[in-house]
């Protein structure tokens, strides 16, 4: 291989690891979503009700009003002992 082959080989395997260093952010935002009721008790990603601040603060486990980041289209396939998770925010009596 000649010089000229072996740089066109090497800028090209550059390229290509730069396209997929990029790709899996982009992809990661469209192949996620939040899932409400899945979550352990402070394991929540966010929005976890009054009282709370953010990730990490739901106070019970599978908590209606906290959120996961899970795969795009598991999560209503997802079962908890109150049942399967939920797109929307889940209404549980106190």
């Amino acid at each position: 291989m000649n010089r000229r082959n072996v740089a066109l080989a090497l800028a090209g395997s550059f390229a290509g690891m730069l396209a997929a260093g990029a790709l899996p952010a982009a992809a990661q935002s469209d192949a996620k979503e939040k899932c409400y009721g899945v979550s352990l008790k402070g394991q929540n990603d966010c929005a976890a009700g009054p009282g709370t601040t953010c990730a990490g603060t739901s106070k019970v486990d599978y908590q209606g009003n906290a959120w996961k980041l899970v795969p795009k289209g598991t999560c209503v396939t997802m079962q908890t002992p109150h049942g399967p998770g939920s797109l929307k925010e889940i209404k549980r009596p106190a």
